[in-house]
């Protein structure tokens, strides 16, 4: 009878050890995933904030009349759908076609 009784304290107190354990270690995981997403949050606040101050600015009425007095000095004119590249490749493909053709041109120079 008393051995039956240690036998299960030792048995119950192993089962509570280990299940002990196991909580512990969830929660530290637990933890450490809430200490990265804090982070994250920090972050996210931290760029919040900067746009939010970057709009403020940019939009303030003054900055807006200082724009629009420096764009009046200058002449604006839209640009033809030809110039706008839909695609890098399209760009270095053209680049290349002025080079060779700038070549050409070149060597013509050069045989006179």
């Amino acid at each position: 009878m008393f051995k039956l009784k240690i036998c299960i304290s030792i048995i119950i107190f192993s089962f509570l050890i280990i299940f002990t354990s196991i909580v512990k270690n969830q929660a530290r995981s637990l933890e450490k995933k809430i200490y990265n997403l804090e982070k994250v949050v920090q972050i996210k606040e931290k760029d919040l904030y900067e746009s939010q101050l970057d709009f403020a600015y940019i939009t303030s009425p003054s900055n807006i009349d200082q724009k629009i007095s420096r764009l009046d000095l200058e002449e604006y004119y839209p640009m033809e759908y030809s110039k706008i590249f839909l695609d890098i490749s399209n760009l270095i493909n053209l680049e290349q076609k002025i080079v060779t053709q700038d070549k050409h041109n070149e060597k013509k120079i050069q045989k006179k």
